[in-house]
């Protein structure tokens, strides 16, 4: 008969690395059911594992539109709130027009200037709206702010008007010869020189506006693209600054009635079509707006599905790994028990 030696050294050893393997089994399985997911889930899929990476790459590009898509909704709600208020300012100055149509009384002018001043202060600044630190009217410029202060001719603006008032008419709008313009040579002025300067010509985008003509647009989902804001280029702009400088400019100079009426009739055309111009700009913000509500909600309904299709991959059953921890919780336990009890083991006790 042969006996062998057995050190219990070795049974020691044997002991630690079994706590060992149990320690980081139990960090797995306590991992698992902090994250709900496998630990390792390479390991686990094998040749399914290019399947889970697709889905998690599909779910982080829906959940980026998502962000994106709330950074446009704000943009597009800004913008409206902005566009209601340009539009409503363009009412009063329209209202304004109308109810001093024919007037020659000095005061009632006057106040009517002043009314009319305050509606293009509130349309440049409306218009020099910002979210996030972006311009929402100066199109693809949005770190520009568009529309510089008329009254102090910030942007050169009122000096343009000037000068061509002077050119067309030899002498400046303070001279005493205005009363002398006829109905004829104010049309003609307003017609040939201002409706250029503001709506067909280069000098809007010289002293008025520094934004793009082209509006921002937003990638939505991975097939739409809709146009997040207006641009202070648009027409309904243009008609409505025209419109205002008429009235600022021009309604309260020594005029005959026929020529104040020339005038008159003039702003109350611009600011008509300035309106409508804005509106048409808020319907159209108003259909984006609609259309990145029902992506937003496909992407929702999107993101659902593939986070049940990646739980069927890489979920685990948080039941199961509660229990695993429990039972791997009391095998580390008996094994420290019996490394304590072997080392303890001495044949100086039996001696």
């Amino acid at each position: 008969m042969k006996t062998s030696f057995v050190s219990n050294l070795a049974v020691q050893s044997s002991m630690r690395s079994t706590i060992n393997q149990v320690q980081a089994e139990l960090v797995q399985a306590q991992k698992e059911v902090v994250s709900g997911q496998r630990y390792n889930i390479g390991e686990e899929l094998g040749g399914t594992t290019t399947r889970a990476l697709d889905l998690r790459r599909e779910r982080d590009m829906m959940d980026n539109l998502m962000v994106t898509n709330s950074v446009v909704t704000q943009r597009l709600s800004s913008s409206q709130m902005a566009l209601e208020t340009i539009s409503n300012a363009g009412q009063t100055a329209l209202n304004t027009f109308v109810a001093l149509a024919g007037s020659t009384d000095t005061t009632q002018l006057t106040t009517a200037v002043r009314t009319i001043t305050d509606v293009l202060d509130q349309v440049i600044d409306s218009a020099n709206t910002s979210v996030n630190g972006e311009y929402v009217f100066a199109g693809i410029n949005t770190d520009v702010r568009p529309m510089g202060d008329y009254l102090t001719d910030e942007t050169g603006a009122r000096s343009a008007f000037d000068t061509a008032f002077q050119t067309y008419f030899t002498f400046p709008k303070d001279d005493a010869q205005v009363q002398s313009i006829t109905p004829a040579q104010m049309k003609d002025f307003i017609d040939t020189v201002l409706e250029p300067m503001f709506l067909t010509g280069a000098d809007w985008t010289t002293t008025w506006s520094t934004a793009s003509d082209t509006p921002m647009t937003s990638r939505i989902s991975r097939t739409e693209v809709v146009q997040s804001s207006a641009t202070a280029n648009a027409e309904g702009f243009r008609q409505m600054a025209l419109g205002a400088v008429i009235g600022i400019e021009l309604l309260n100079l020594p005029f005959g009635s026929d020529t104040r009426a020339v005038v008159s009739d003039s702003a109350i055309d611009y600011m008509g079509k300035a309106i409508y111009g804005i509106d048409s700009e808020r319907g159209q913000l108003g259909l984006s707006q609609n259309r990145v509500k029902m992506a937003d909600e496909v992407l929702k309904a999107q993101v659902d599905i593939v986070k049940l299709n990646l739980d069927d991959l890489e979920g685990v059953d948080v039941y199961e790994a509660s229990t695993r921890i429990t039972a791997l919780s009391n095998q580390m336990e008996i094994s420290y028990n019996l490394t304590a009890r072997i080392s303890q083991l001495s044949l100086v006790n039996y001696i």
